[in-house]
C-alpha cells in the first residue's frame, strides 16, 4: 500500500508538471526528485519533524541518486544532505565556529554512504534482494554512528515519536528496526518504479512489505493492550532550581579560571547556599505532600568540593526525617583541578545511608566536556519498596548501549536529571523516551530549561511539564513500580549485527555476480 501511494504521488507530479516538462525531458526528472526529497527531508527529523515526511524523503532522494549520473549526482547530494541536516538540527549542535562546518562535512559522509552503497550494489542483485541493500546500509551506518560522541542524535527512528504501535518494535530491535522499515520502504518504491508496476514480482514485494508492516503494527498494538502496566504506582517529585539572582558572569568565569578574589569566591558560595536551601526546602514540602522519590534537575544543587559533604549530610537528614529516597543531582566544583566539575547523582535511602553515587558518563562535547571528566559509565541500582531504581544524567540517555545496563540490572524506574536549552526542547526529551521502551523501564526525566516528562515502559506519557510555560518548576507524577524484561534488554543489538552481516553477504554476492558477468563478456 505504501509503495503504491508513493508511486501515485510521482505520477500526479508528472501529469501536473507545467507544460509536461517532466514527461518530455528525462534530464529534468532527477532534479525534481531531489527537490521533492530535500523538501520532505526538511521536515523529516529534528526541530520541525513531520512523521510522514521521514518516510517520503528517502524515496525521492534515492530516486535521484539512482537516476542521476554519479559524477554529478553524488557531489550535489553530498552538499544537500548536510545542509538539510543543519536545518533540521539548527541550534542543537553546540559546536562553535569553523569546527561546526567540519562536523557537517563529516556528517555528510555518513548521510551519503547508504545512497552510494545502494548505487554500487543494489542493481547487481536479483529482485527483492536488491531492495535490502539500502535499509541494511542505513542500519549499519546508524549502528556504528551510535557509538560516536553524539550517540544516536540524528537517527531517523526518533521521527516516529508518539506512534506507539510502531515504537514498540524498539523493545526487540532497538531503534534500528524502525529505521530499517523506513529505508526498506524507500528502496521498495524505487524497485517498483524500475519494474513493471503490475508485474508479479512487484506485487509479491508489496505484499511482503505490507505483511511485515501489518505484523509489526498488530504486534505493537497488541503489546500496548496485553502488557500494559498494572503495578501500583509511586509518587515522584522533581524540582528545578529557583530563579535566584546569581553573581555576575564575570565572577563565575573567575571561579572556573581559578583566579577569583576572596570576595568573589564568597559571593559564589553564598549563592550556592541560597540555591541549595531552596531545593531542600521544596523537597521537604513535596515529601510532606506524599512524594516517596524526590530528585532535581542536572547540577541544580551547587557546591564547592570542600562544602559537598555538608550539603549531602543535609540531604541525608531530610531523607531520614521524611523516609524518602532522595537523589541529589549536584554540580560540585573543585577550582584546583583542570576539569573542575563533578556532575553527579547521590542516591540517599530513607535510613539516611548513601546507596550510591553516579557521575555523568557522557559530558556534552564542547564546553561541558572541557569542564568534566567522564565517569566509568557503570550504572547503579537499588531495591526499594517502589521497585528497583537506577539513574543516568541527561546526555547519557542518548546512548542505548549505556542504558542497556538498566535492563541488565532489571531496573524498574530510571531517574534522569537533565538540563537542556530551548533549541533542543522538546526533541531531546522525546529521544530519551525510546530508552524506556527498549529496556522495559519507566523513565522520569526532569529537565531544567526543557520538557520534563515521565513515561512508562511502553512509552505512554504519564505526566509532563514545560519549563518555559510552567509557573513553578515542581514536577509531580505517579510512576508504575514494576518494569518488564524486554527482548532487546536480553539480546542487545543482535538485529543491528544481523543487518551488518546481511550487508556483507549481499556485497559478496554482488561482487561475484559482477565477476561472472565480466567473464561471460570476454
Amino acid at each position: 500500500m505504501e509503495a503504491e501511494m508513493a508511486t501515485q504521488i510521482v505520477s500526479r507530479v508528472e501529469k501536473n508538471a507545467p507544460l509536461g516538462i517532466v514527461r518530455r525531458s528525462p534530464l529534468f526528472r532527477p532534479w525534481l526528485w531531489l527537490a521533492l526529497g530535500a523538501g520532505f527531508a526538511l521536515l523529516a527529523n529534528g526541530k520541525d519533524t513531520v512523521a510522514l515526511a521521514a518516510w517520503l524523503a528517502p524515496v525521492f532522494l534515492l530516486r535521484f541518486s539512482r537516476t542521476m549520473k554519479a559524477w554529478t549526482g553524488f557531489p550535489v547530494l553530498y552538499l544537500v544532505l548536510p545542509a538539510v541536516f543543519a536545518f533540521q538540527f539548527r541550534g542543537m549542535v553546540p559546536i562553535p565556529g569553523a569546527m561546526y562546518y567540519v562536523f557537517l562535512a563529516i556528517t555528510g559522509l555518513f548521510l551519503l554512504a547508504p545512497y552510494a552503497v545502494d548505487r554500487a550494489i543494489a542493481r547487481r542483485l536479483p529482485g527483492l534482494a536488491g531492495t535490502l541493500v539500502f535499509p541494511l546500509m542505513c542500519v549499519a551506518v546508524g549502528f556504528f554512528d551510535s557509538r560516536n560522541i553524539y550517540g544516536t542524535w540524528g537517527n531517523v527512528a526518533y521521527s516516529q515519536y508518539g506512534f506507539l504501535p510502531l515504537v514498540q518494535l524498539v523493545s526487540v530491535t532497538g531503534l534500528f528496526g524502525i529505521s530499517f522499515l523506513m529505508a526498506w520502504f524507500a528502496s521498495l518504491c524505487n524497485w517498483a518504479w524500475e519494474q513493471e508496476l503490475g508485474s508479479r514480482a512487484v506485487r509479491r514485494g508489496v505484499i511482503l512489505y505490507g505483511a511485515v508492516m501489518l505484523a509489526v503494527l498488530l504486534w505493537g498494538g497488541t503489546r500496548l493492550v496485553v502488557s500494559a502496566p498494572s503495578a501500583a504506582t509511586v509518587r515522584s517529585a522533581s524540582l528545578s532550581r529557583a530563579d535566584i539572582a546569581a553573581p555576575p558572569d564575570q565572577t563565575w568565569r573567575h571561579v572556573l579560571a581559578r583566579n577569583a578574589s576572596p570576595q568573589e569566591a564568597a559571593a559564589m558560595r553564598q549563592w550556592f547556599g541560597e540555591v541549595d536551601d531552596d531545593l531542600l526546602a521544596r523537597a521537604d514540602r513535596e515529601a510532606a505532600a506524599g512524594a516517596k522519590i524526590i530528585f532535581w534537575g542536572e547540577t541544580n544543587a551547587l557546591s564547592y568540593k570542600e562544602d559537598e559533604v555538608a550539603l549531602v549530610e543535609r540531604g541525608r537528614a531530610l531523607a531520614r526525617a521524611r523516609q524518602i529516597y532522595l537523589a541529589m543531582a549536584i554540580g560540585s566544583f573543585d577550582p584546583t583541578k583542570p576539569r573542575p566539575l563533578e556532575n553527579k547523582v547521590v542516591m540517599i535511602e530513607p535510613n539516611g545511608e548513601i546507596a550510591w553515587e553516579y557521575s555523568k558518563a557522557h559530558p556534552v562535547p564542547g564546553s561541558e566536556s572541557a569542564m568534566q571528566l567522564p565517569s566509568d559509565g557503570r550504572l547503579k541500582a537499588i531495591d526499594t519498596p517502589f521497585g528497583r531504581l537506577s539513574s543516568v544524567i541527561c546526555f547519557d540517555a542518548d546512548f542505548p548501549h549505556l542504558l542497556a545496563q538498566a535492563g541488565r540490572l532489571k531496573a524498574d524506574i530510571v531517574l534522569d536529571p537533565s538540563n537542556d536549552w530551548q533549541a533542543i526542547d522538546p526533541w531531546h526529551t522525546q529521544m530519551a523516551t525510546f530508552r524506556a521502551v527498549e529496556q522495559g523501564v519507566s523513565l522520569v526525566r526532569h529537565t531544567s530549561h526543557g520538557l520534563s516528562l515521565a513515561v512508562d515502559y511502553q512509552g505512554r506519557v504519564l505526566g509532563a511539564m514545560d519549563h518555559f510555560a510552567a509557573r513553578d518548576h515542581d514536577f509531580v507524577v505517579q510512576v508504575p513500580t514494576r518494569g518488564v524484561r524486554t527482548v532487546y534488554a536480553r539480546i542487545g543489538d543482535l538485529f543491528a549485527w544481523i543487518c551488518v552481516a546481511g550487508l556483507v553477504v549481499l556485497g559478496v554476492l554482488a561482487l561475484r555476480r559482477s565477476e561472472a558477468d565480466r567473464n561471460r563478456g570476454r
